[in-house]
């Protein structure tokens, strides 16, 4: 196949000690003591490691070169199924309706708007233009002065998530000469369209600071306007919407503190909504009344509940409560509009639309009708409207657009998810199945294949999972998925705890204490999806990223016979060392989620127990295949090259490991539409070849 052999790791050991505990890290040096520098410019990266990543793609290209030809493939069928001239449903605005547009063969989409009524259409901004020569471009906030004259607009132009603010004259179509570099992309209009708030990133990649910015004037000038002082808090800006007022967050993993700005005094000193307590979130919206809806989980409202405090007295001792706790329904999120609140919910694993009139409390549902889908609810512009826009889509019914009349309950079906190389929802099946735990509970798989496909335990698995943050994965349509399903496999995803997919005590029994839950549920669920004949043991590849990577290296290390492969993406592998530095970028604000190893020998040998990367042994692991971004700072580069460096010293077999790291990208991978699905085209082939169908 290729002259070529895996490249190996130089090991250079360091011996730490924490707890008592002597740590060797062979592979320490792969980081960059300057990856601060990397990070922004990646020609900083020193000669060695670089060396090293070059190796280690090479490698990779050489071993899937003879899939070549499969892979375009694949990418012909995805970019086959997009719909290439696209654009959103328009949006409107006072005199206008924005929307975006993809030309044909765009990477990148237009920033557009016409009059409310119609008319020609006017070009704000052109990202695939602003794209061109740049190996990275991802557009990051937009947003248009609330006086339409004028749009902020950040770009990163490297995948550090460092990005640029700019201002543009919606007038002239010239960019101002305001520029705001290290933020972290979003901005918030004050209501005169004159100034705006925006967060900036410190070197180690926090958002510690709010800055208010006012149009014409130099970024030195600005003014601070919040600071926070805990560095394990992250700091965001939105709007109530309303729009009467600016929003200061100040949150981690399971905490969060909210300050007010008036948006039409956006130099006022920010006002406390309620001041922190530990372990209690609240999101705040107003009714432009002089009442504050707060949705939030105090006094052990772990499912949500949602409470009124008039705006003159907005502290928890009169917050009162107007949707009450009900646990097993989870409240996902809230918006406030004139005269009413619509909330979008998650009961016995499925979501749903609920309006409520805030005078009357009378209350109604959207309801669905399939077995598993998806629901996204889009708050729009306006305040003063009947109207709410939502999203629905299932494994095998594309996305749809939908206008909601609050009032006569009505829904306008304005888009339905074009799939131009065609589709059909009648030769796919959708399942919803239950897989027993080892403690007894019982683990949701959403199963997407094809109606001709055997359940007789013959068909290869592709198993998704991420399982962490509270974060849910949605049954909805995928049209990446079908190069997969297509050529025989079903795609399975496992809703694991460390997800809220059956309320918050699913996400919080899979946390810190709890951790391993998440690594047994979804061997649980292959277990299960093999004793069920929709595939069999060594017939399923598993498939996660970022935190869903961990995933991938803790059950690669448990359970190896019963996977033909493992796809990890921007893993986060090196756990232990990482919650160790509390100078990297994400380290303090993620110890609420895993733990603080530092100051707690309890969390530190319960991470050494299951960090993929400590845990690798010499024994025989299925075919891997690691991606990594250069510039990520989330997950770093050198936690992959470590994992992966350690793997090939210690494992017994000949099965193939290979790492692509994307020299010119971060924890999003490629940008643009097109280049970012040739990595998936990677994975996929990979899949197939592993399982013997490429």
């Amino acid at each position: 196949m290729t002259s070529l052999t895996p490249p190996r790791a130089e090991k250079r050991p360091i011996a730490t000690t924490r707890h008592g505990v002597e740590l060797i890290d062979d592979y320490a040096w792969l980081r960059a003591d300057t990856w601060q520098d990397v990070i922004r410019d990646p020609s900083k990266l020193p000669a060695d490691i670089r060396a090293h990543l070059e190796a280690e793609n090479a490698w990779t290209d050489a071993y899937m070169a003879d899939t070549a030809e499969l892979q375009e493939t694949i990418l012909k069928e995805m970019r086959g199924r997009i719909k290439e001239d696209d654009s959103s449903v328009p949006a409107p605005d006072g005199p206008y309706s924005y929307s975006t547009r993809y030309l044909e063969g765009a990477q990148h989409p237009r920033i557009v708007r016409t009059l409310r009524d119609g008319g020609p259409e006017q070009v704000l901004l052109d990202a695939d233009e602003l794209a061109k020569g740049k190996a990275y471009f991802h557009l990051g906030g937009v947003a248009h002065s609330p006086d339409h004259k004028l749009l902020a607009w950040s770009v990163d132009d490297n995948g550090s998530e460092y990005h640029t603010i700019r201002i543009r004259d919606l007038g002239t179509g010239d960019d101002l000469s305001d520029e705001i570099p290290n933020t972290a992309g979003g901005m918030v209009w004050a209501a005169d369209g004159k100034s705006f708030l925006y967060t900036w990133l410190n070197d180690n990649h926090r958002s510690e600071k709010v800055f208010r910015h006012v149009v014409g004037t130099p970024a030195s000038e600005d003014t601070l306007v919040y600071q926070e002082s805990d560095p394990g808090f992250f700091v965001g800006v939105g709007k109530t919407h309303s729009g009467r007022f600016l929003v200061i967050d100040s949150h981690d993993h399971e905490t969060s503190e909210v300050r007010l700005v008036p948006a039409d005094d956006s130099a006022a000193a920010p006002v406390l909504v309620a001041a922190r307590d530990p372990k209690v979130e609240y999101g705040v919206e107003d009714d432009g009344d002089g009442n504050l809806y707060i949705l939030t989980n105090a006094d052990d409202a772990e499912d949500f509940k949602i409470v009124t405090a008039p705006l003159t007295t907005p502290g928890r001792a009169y917050w009162r409560d107007v949707v009450a706790h009900q646990q097993g329904r989870l409240i996902l999120s809230m918006t406030v509009f004139k005269g009413r609140m619509v909330r979008l919910e998650r009961e016995g694993g499925l979501p749903r639309i609920l309006i409520r009139e805030l005078k009357s409390a009378e209350e109604h549902a959207i309801r669905f009708d399939e077995e598993a889908y998806s629901l996204g609810v889009s708050d729009g512009y306006e305040f003063d409207t009947t109207t709410v826009r939502f999203t629905y889509s299932s494994p095998t019914t594309p996305a749809q657009v939908y206008d909601y009349d609050m009032v006569t309950r009505d829904r306008e079906l304005r888009k339905t998810q074009e799939v131009p190389s065609g589709h059909e929802p009648e030769d796919y099946v959708a399942r919803r199945i239950l897989a027993p735990a080892a403690d007894g509970e019982t683990v949701p798989i959403t199963l997407v294949y094809r109606k001709d496909t055997p359940v007789d335990g013959s068909a290869p698995l592709l198993l998704y999972g991420y399982g962490a943050y509270g974060i849910s994965m949605p049954a909805g349509f995928s049209t990446s998925i079908l190069s997969l399903v297509d050529r025989g496999f079903v795609y399975a995803t496992a809703h694991i705890r460390g997800g809220k997919d059956k309320g918050y005590y699913w996400y919080r029994d899979g946390k810190r204490e709890k951790k391993a839950n998440t690594f047994t549920d979804f061997i649980a669920a292959g277990e299960h999806l093999a004793a069920e004949g929709f595939t069999s043991r060594g017939r399923i590849v598993a498939m996660g990223g970022s935190a869903g990577g961990m995933l991938m290296g803790a059950v690669a290390n448990m359970a190896p016979d019963l996977f033909a492969g493992v796809v990890a993406v921007v893993p986060f592998v090196d756990v232990l060392n990482t919650m160790l530095d509390d100078t990297l970028p994400l380290t303090p604000p993620e110890w609420p989620e895993w733990g603080n190893p530092i100051e707690s020998e309890e969390d530190f040998r319960r991470i050494l127990s299951y960090s993929p990367y400590e845990n690798v042994e010499e024994k025989a692991y299925p075919p891997i295949l690691a991606l990594a971004g250069l510039t990520d700072p989330r997950v770093t580069y050198w936690e992959s090259a470590k994992w992966v460096a350690r793997l090939r010293e210690r494992k017994t077999d000949d099965n193939p490991l290979l790492l692509q790291v994307n020299m010119d990208a971060g924890h999003g991978g490629a940008s643009g539409r097109f280049d970012s699905l040739k990595e998936v085209a990677l994975r996929y082939a990979f899949a197939l070849k592993v399982v013997g169908k490429a």
